[in-house]
Protein backbone atom coordinates (compact mmCIF):
# COMPACT_ATOMS: atom_id res chain seq x y z
CA UNK A 1 0.00 0.00 0.00
CA UNK A 2 1.28 3.47 -0.89
CA UNK A 3 2.36 5.68 2.00
CA UNK A 4 0.43 8.79 2.96
CA UNK A 5 3.31 10.84 1.61
CA UNK A 6 3.10 9.12 -1.78
CA UNK A 7 -0.66 9.56 -1.88
CA UNK A 8 -0.33 13.27 -1.13
CA UNK A 9 2.25 13.68 -3.91
CA UNK A 10 -0.05 11.87 -6.34
CA UNK A 11 -2.88 14.17 -5.34
CA UNK A 12 -0.67 17.20 -5.95
CA UNK A 13 0.36 15.87 -9.36
CA UNK A 14 -3.25 15.32 -10.32
CA UNK A 15 -4.14 18.83 -9.15
CA UNK A 16 -1.34 20.38 -11.24
CA UNK A 17 -2.53 18.51 -14.35
CA UNK A 18 -6.01 19.96 -13.95
CA UNK A 19 -5.11 23.46 -12.74
CA UNK A 20 -2.16 25.18 -14.50
CA UNK A 21 0.30 26.51 -11.93
CA UNK A 22 3.26 28.88 -12.15
CA UNK A 23 6.64 27.76 -10.80
CA UNK A 24 6.07 29.80 -7.63
CA UNK A 25 2.58 28.36 -7.13
CA UNK A 26 3.97 24.84 -7.61
CA UNK A 27 6.55 25.48 -4.90
CA UNK A 28 3.85 26.76 -2.56
CA UNK A 29 1.71 23.70 -3.22
CA UNK A 30 4.67 21.41 -2.54
CA UNK A 31 5.36 23.24 0.71
CA UNK A 32 1.72 22.89 1.81
CA UNK A 33 1.79 19.15 1.04
CA UNK A 34 4.98 18.64 3.01
CA UNK A 35 3.60 20.68 5.91
CA UNK A 36 0.33 18.72 5.89
CA UNK A 37 2.11 15.40 5.94
CA UNK A 38 4.45 16.70 8.64
CA UNK A 39 1.51 17.68 10.83
CA UNK A 40 0.16 14.12 10.64
CA UNK A 41 3.55 12.67 11.58
CA UNK A 42 4.14 15.09 14.46
CA UNK A 43 0.66 14.47 15.88
CA UNK A 44 1.28 10.71 15.72
CA UNK A 45 4.72 11.05 17.33
CA UNK A 46 3.44 13.30 20.10
CA UNK A 47 0.74 10.79 21.01
CA UNK A 48 3.31 7.98 21.17
CA UNK A 49 5.69 10.15 23.20
CA UNK A 50 2.97 10.98 25.75
CA UNK A 51 2.12 7.28 26.18
CA UNK A 52 5.81 6.56 26.80
CA UNK A 53 6.08 9.43 29.28
CA UNK A 54 3.16 8.16 31.37
CA UNK A 55 4.69 4.68 31.42
CA UNK A 56 8.15 5.93 32.34
CA UNK A 57 9.69 5.64 35.80
CA UNK A 58 10.38 9.37 35.58
CA UNK A 59 7.19 10.89 34.08
CA UNK A 60 7.79 14.33 35.59
CA UNK A 61 11.47 14.66 34.72
CA UNK A 62 10.66 16.76 31.64
CA UNK A 63 7.34 18.61 32.11
CA UNK A 64 5.52 19.45 28.89
CA UNK A 65 6.36 22.98 27.72
CA UNK A 66 4.73 24.94 24.96
CA UNK A 67 4.23 23.15 21.68
CA UNK A 68 7.00 23.86 19.17
CA UNK A 69 6.25 21.61 16.16
CA UNK A 70 8.81 21.36 13.36
CA UNK A 71 7.29 19.70 10.32
CA UNK A 72 9.91 19.56 7.59
CA UNK A 73 13.24 18.49 9.12
CA UNK A 74 12.54 14.75 8.98
CA UNK A 75 12.32 14.84 5.18
CA UNK A 76 15.42 16.99 4.68
CA UNK A 77 18.93 15.69 4.17
CA UNK A 78 21.32 15.72 7.12
CA UNK A 79 22.99 18.87 5.84
CA UNK A 80 24.11 20.74 2.75
CA UNK A 81 27.59 19.84 1.50
CA UNK A 82 27.37 21.87 -1.68
CA UNK A 83 26.90 25.41 -2.91
CA UNK A 84 29.00 28.56 -3.01
CA UNK A 85 29.78 29.03 0.67
CA UNK A 86 30.37 25.39 1.58
CA UNK A 87 32.91 24.86 -1.20
CA UNK A 88 34.68 28.22 -1.05
CA UNK A 89 35.06 28.25 2.74
CA UNK A 90 36.44 24.72 2.88
CA UNK A 91 38.67 25.01 -0.19
CA UNK A 92 40.31 28.29 0.86
CA UNK A 93 40.66 27.36 4.54
CA UNK A 94 42.46 24.16 3.51
CA UNK A 95 44.72 26.13 1.16
CA UNK A 96 45.67 28.56 3.92
CA UNK A 97 46.37 25.71 6.31
CA UNK A 98 48.66 24.08 3.74
CA UNK A 99 50.54 27.30 2.89
CA UNK A 100 50.94 28.47 6.53
CA UNK A 101 51.35 32.19 5.72
CA UNK A 102 53.10 34.59 8.06
CA UNK A 103 50.02 36.85 8.26
CA UNK A 104 46.51 36.38 6.95
CA UNK A 105 43.95 39.17 6.57
CA UNK A 106 40.36 38.63 5.45
CA UNK A 107 38.06 41.22 3.94
CA UNK A 108 34.32 40.83 4.28
CA UNK A 109 33.99 37.03 4.22
CA UNK A 110 31.49 35.07 6.31
CA UNK A 111 32.38 35.23 10.00
CA UNK A 112 30.37 32.13 10.95
CA UNK A 113 31.73 30.18 7.98
CA UNK A 114 35.13 30.94 6.52
CA UNK A 115 36.60 33.05 9.32
CA UNK A 116 35.70 30.49 11.98
CA UNK A 117 37.23 27.74 9.79
CA UNK A 118 40.56 29.57 9.64
CA UNK A 119 40.47 30.67 13.29
CA UNK A 120 40.33 27.01 14.32
CA UNK A 121 43.99 26.58 13.34
CA UNK A 122 45.61 30.05 13.19
CA UNK A 123 45.25 33.76 13.94
CA UNK A 124 43.30 35.85 11.44
CA UNK A 125 42.58 39.56 11.04
CA UNK A 126 39.19 40.55 9.67
CA UNK A 127 38.33 43.82 7.92
CA UNK A 128 34.73 44.88 7.34
CA UNK A 129 32.99 48.14 6.54
CA UNK A 130 30.61 47.45 9.43
CA UNK A 131 31.59 47.43 13.11
CA UNK A 132 32.00 44.10 14.89
CA UNK A 133 31.57 44.12 18.67
CA UNK A 134 32.55 40.50 19.30
CA UNK A 135 35.83 39.58 20.98
CA UNK A 136 37.15 36.15 20.00
CA UNK A 137 40.63 34.83 20.81
CA UNK A 138 42.67 34.53 17.64
CA UNK A 139 40.45 36.88 15.62
CA UNK A 140 41.24 40.60 15.35
CA UNK A 141 38.37 42.71 14.02
CA UNK A 142 39.11 45.99 12.23
CA UNK A 143 36.47 48.34 10.80
CA UNK A 144 37.77 49.48 7.44
CA UNK A 145 36.32 50.43 4.06
CA UNK A 146 38.64 48.77 1.53
CA UNK A 147 37.22 50.98 -1.24
CA UNK A 148 38.82 53.96 0.50
CA UNK A 149 42.21 52.71 1.67
CA UNK A 150 44.82 55.40 2.08
CA UNK A 151 47.97 54.15 3.81
CA UNK A 152 48.10 50.36 3.54
CA UNK A 153 51.44 49.93 5.27
CA UNK A 154 49.83 48.42 8.37
CA UNK A 155 47.47 46.24 6.32
CA UNK A 156 49.88 44.46 4.02
CA UNK A 157 50.16 40.69 4.29
CA UNK A 158 51.50 37.70 2.41
CA UNK A 159 48.00 36.18 2.43
CA UNK A 160 44.67 37.98 1.89
CA UNK A 161 41.16 36.64 1.31
CA UNK A 162 37.90 38.16 0.13
CA UNK A 163 35.18 35.54 -0.38
CA UNK A 164 31.76 36.40 -1.78
CA UNK A 165 32.17 40.04 -0.74
CA UNK A 166 33.66 42.08 -3.59
CA UNK A 167 30.40 41.85 -5.56
CA UNK A 168 28.67 43.94 -2.89
CA UNK A 169 31.11 46.86 -2.79
CA UNK A 170 29.42 50.17 -3.64
CA UNK A 171 25.83 48.90 -3.64
CA UNK A 172 24.96 50.22 -0.19
CA UNK A 173 23.59 46.91 1.05
CA UNK A 174 25.93 46.79 4.03
CA UNK A 175 26.02 50.50 4.80
CA UNK A 176 28.85 51.23 2.36
CA UNK A 177 28.72 54.31 0.15
CA UNK A 178 27.03 54.05 -3.24
CA UNK A 179 29.75 53.73 -5.86
CA UNK A 180 29.24 52.30 -9.34
CA UNK A 181 32.96 51.47 -9.53
CA UNK A 182 33.07 50.19 -5.96
CA UNK A 183 34.17 46.69 -6.95
CA UNK A 184 37.10 48.12 -8.91
CA UNK A 185 38.16 50.30 -6.01
CA UNK A 186 37.81 47.34 -3.68
CA UNK A 187 39.98 45.17 -5.94
CA UNK A 188 42.61 47.92 -6.09
CA UNK A 189 42.59 47.99 -2.29
CA UNK A 190 42.96 44.22 -2.07
CA UNK A 191 45.81 44.29 -4.58
CA UNK A 192 47.65 46.90 -2.54
CA UNK A 193 47.20 44.83 0.62
CA UNK A 194 48.86 41.75 -0.91
CA UNK A 195 52.65 41.80 -0.72
CA UNK A 196 54.64 41.14 -3.88
CA UNK A 197 54.64 37.37 -4.39
CA UNK A 198 51.82 37.01 -1.86
CA UNK A 199 48.50 35.25 -2.32
CA UNK A 200 44.99 36.59 -2.83
CA UNK A 201 42.04 34.22 -2.37
CA UNK A 202 39.01 35.66 -4.14
CA UNK A 203 35.52 34.43 -4.93
CA UNK A 204 32.55 36.17 -6.54
CA UNK A 205 29.25 35.21 -8.19
CA UNK A 206 30.00 34.25 -11.78
CA UNK A 207 27.72 33.54 -14.72
CA UNK A 208 26.08 34.81 -17.87
CA UNK A 209 25.16 37.53 -18.54
CA UNK A 210 27.34 39.92 -16.57
CA UNK A 211 25.00 42.15 -14.56
CA UNK A 212 24.22 44.00 -11.35
CA UNK A 213 21.17 42.91 -9.36
CA UNK A 214 20.78 46.00 -7.20
CA UNK A 215 21.28 46.15 -4.30
CA UNK A 216 22.11 42.49 -3.69
CA UNK A 217 25.23 41.87 -5.78
CA UNK A 218 27.02 41.91 -9.11
CA UNK A 219 27.52 38.80 -11.24
CA UNK A 220 30.76 38.64 -13.25
CA UNK A 221 31.48 36.65 -16.38
CA UNK A 222 34.56 34.50 -15.99
CA UNK A 223 36.49 35.82 -19.03
CA UNK A 224 35.94 39.43 -17.91
CA UNK A 225 37.09 38.72 -14.37
CA UNK A 226 40.12 36.76 -15.57
CA UNK A 227 41.23 39.65 -17.80
CA UNK A 228 41.03 42.08 -14.89
CA UNK A 229 42.78 39.82 -12.37
CA UNK A 230 45.65 38.91 -14.68
CA UNK A 231 46.75 42.56 -14.80
CA UNK A 232 48.36 42.11 -11.38
CA UNK A 233 48.11 38.41 -10.55
CA UNK A 234 49.07 34.99 -11.81
CA UNK A 235 46.23 32.45 -11.64
CA UNK A 236 47.52 29.51 -9.60
CA UNK A 237 44.21 27.71 -9.18
CA UNK A 238 40.64 28.18 -10.34
CA UNK A 239 37.62 26.32 -9.03
CA UNK A 240 34.00 26.81 -10.04
CA UNK A 241 30.71 26.08 -8.31
CA UNK A 242 28.01 25.28 -10.84
CA UNK A 243 24.36 26.32 -10.65
CA UNK A 244 23.53 22.94 -9.12
CA UNK A 245 26.03 23.50 -6.29
CA UNK A 246 28.64 21.01 -7.50
CA UNK A 247 32.33 21.94 -7.47
CA UNK A 248 34.73 21.79 -10.41
CA UNK A 249 38.27 22.13 -9.10
CA UNK A 250 41.55 22.88 -10.88
CA UNK A 251 39.81 24.02 -14.04
CA UNK A 252 41.68 25.59 -16.92
CA UNK A 253 40.87 29.35 -17.07
CA UNK A 254 41.32 29.48 -20.85
CA UNK A 255 39.16 26.43 -21.61
CA UNK A 256 36.08 26.69 -23.78
CA UNK A 257 33.86 25.91 -20.79
CA UNK A 258 35.48 28.67 -18.74
CA UNK A 259 35.04 31.13 -21.60
CA UNK A 260 31.30 30.40 -21.35
CA UNK A 261 31.35 30.73 -17.54
CA UNK A 262 30.45 27.02 -17.44
CA UNK A 263 26.97 27.93 -18.74
CA UNK A 264 26.10 29.14 -15.24
CA UNK A 265 23.58 31.83 -14.45
CA UNK A 266 24.64 32.24 -10.82
CA UNK A 267 27.74 30.18 -10.21
CA UNK A 268 30.80 31.07 -8.17
CA UNK A 269 34.42 31.31 -9.28
CA UNK A 270 37.09 30.71 -6.62
CA UNK A 271 40.54 32.06 -7.42
CA UNK A 272 43.96 31.43 -5.86
CA UNK A 273 46.18 34.23 -7.15
CA UNK A 274 49.84 35.16 -6.77
CA UNK A 275 50.68 38.85 -6.99
CA UNK A 276 53.12 39.62 -9.75
CA UNK A 277 56.44 41.16 -8.66
CA UNK A 278 56.60 44.90 -9.05
CA UNK A 279 58.36 45.80 -12.29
Amino acid sequence: MASKHTLLLRMAGAYRRVVPLSARESLRLGSRIQSGFGRIEVARDRKAFEHQRLASTYPDEFPQGRAFPIYSDRNDQAGVASGHYFHQDLLVARAIYASAPRRHIDVGSSIAGFVSHVASFREIEVLDVRPIDSEVPGITFIQQDVMALEDVTSLQADSVSCLHALEHFGLGRYGDSIDYDGWRKGLIGLTRMVESGGTLYLSVPTGEPQRVEFNAHRVFTLPFLRSVLEEHFIVERLAFVLDNGALLDFVEPSSQQAQASFNASYGCSIWVLTKRPLS
